[in-house]
C-alpha cells in the first residue's frame, strides 16, 4: 500500500499554510498505510470545525455530522459493522466542548479511535477560546484573557478508566505515526489528543512553544499504572507525549446481545419486517 491510496483528486483544502492539521493528516495516512488498512475498510466520522473537515481529505467511507455528536455516530457504525476500522477525527471545541458524548463514550468503550486536533482555540469561527485554551490567553473575543482553567481531557479520560489514552504533537509526524498505529490497533476506545498549532489565531501555542514545553515518555514508564498516569496527566509545566494510560477491558461491541450467537455484522443480516412491525405495535401507547 501507499499513502496515495487515500489521496483525493482536485482538492481545495481549507486550511491555512503551516496549519498543524496537515501534520495530523499525513500521520494518519501513513499509519493506515503501514497497518495495511484499505480505504474501503475505513470509516471516518467527524463533527464541525476546521479539524472536522479532515475526513473529507481521505478517500474512504465518511460521515460528517453535528457539532459534538460524532462519537455516538461512530459507536453505532462500529456496532452495525464491526469489520470496519472506525476513526473519529475532530477538534478540541467539537470534542471537549460537548462533554456528554465524550464522557459516555469512554464509559461504553466502543472499539473506535478518537483523534482530537487540540489547537486550544476555535479556528473555524475566528479564534475565540476553546475548552482547552490556556488561562489568561487573549483572543478577539476574550480581550481581557480567558478566565477558566483549561479543560484537561487526559486527566478526565484516566479518571473514567479509559482503555487507551495518548497525546501526540503534530510537528513530530514520525512519532505521531507510531502513536496513531498503537491507537488504531488497540481493542477498545482509544483517545489521542494531538497538540496542533493554529498559526493564524493562536500566537502563544506555536510549534516552538510545543517543542519547548513537551517531552516523550521513555521505556521505563509504565502506562498500566493508573496513579502514575494521572500524575502525568496533571503536569502543566511540561506535557508528556506518548501512550499515557492503558487499561484493556471488554468493549461495547462485545457486550451486545446481537453478537452473542452470531458474529455476522448486523448490516449483512436480513431484516424480519413482520417481527419489527409487531415490536413497534406492541410499544404503542395509543
Amino acid at each position: 500500500m501507499d499513502t496515495k491510496d487515500f489521496d483525493m483528486e482536485n482538492l481545495d483544502i481549507a486550511w491555512c499554510p503551516g496549519c498543524g492539521n496537515y501534520g495530523i493528516l499525513n500521520a494518519i495516512k501513513q499509519a493506515l498505510t503501514e497497518l495495511e488498512i484499505k480505504p474501503h475498510q475505513l470509516a471516518m466520522v467527524s463533527g464541525i470545525g476546521q479539524a472536522a473537515k479532515a475526513p473529507h481529505y481521505y478517500r474512504c467511507n465518511l460521515f460528517n455530522g453535528l457539532h459534538g455528536r460524532s462519537l455516538p455516530v461512530a459507536t453505532a457504525i462500529k456496532a452495525v459493522n464491526p469489520e470496519l476500522t472506525v476513526i473519529v477525527e475532530s477538534g478540541d471545541g467539537c470534542t471537549y466542548g460537548e462533554e456528554e458524548p465524550f464522557i459516555h463514550t469512554i464509559r461504553r468503550n466502543p472499539n473506535i479511535t478518537n483523534i482530537v486536533h487540540n489547537n486550544m482555540v476555535y479556528g473555524l469561527t475566528k479564534g475565540q477560546a476553546s475548552p482547552t485554551s490556556p488561562h489568561e490567553l487573549r483572543t478577539p473575543i476574550q480581550i481581557d484573557g480567558v478566565f477558566p482553567e483549561p479543560f484537561n481531557p487526559i486527566a478526565l479520560a484516566i479518571s473514567l478508566n479509559a482503555s487507551f489514552v495518548a497525546r501526540a504533537f503534530a510537528g513530530d509526524v514520525k512519532q505521531t505515526v507510531e502513536i496513531m498505529k498503537k491507537a488504531i490497533q488497540h481493542k477498545g476506545y482509544a483517545l489521542v489528543d494531538v497538540f496542533q498549532p493554529c498559526v493564524t489565531y493562536n500566537k502563544l501555542n506555536t510549534y516552538k512553544w510545543f517543542k519547548d514545553n513537551t517531552y516523550y515518555l521513555d521505556d521505563s514508564y509504565d502506562p498500566y499504572d493508573r496513579i502514575s498516569a494521572f500524575k502525568k496527566a496533571t503536569e502543566v509545566t511540561s506535557f508528556p507525549l506518548g501512550v499515557i494510560y492503558l487499561n484493556p477491558r471488554p468493549t461495547f461491541d462485545e457486550s451486545l446481545n446481537v453478537y452473542k450467537e452470531s458474529k455476522e455484522p448486523l448490516y449483512k443480516r436480513e431484516t424480519d419486517f413482520k417481527k419489527l412491525i409487531d415490536l413497534i405495535e406492541s410499544r404503542r401507547v395509543i
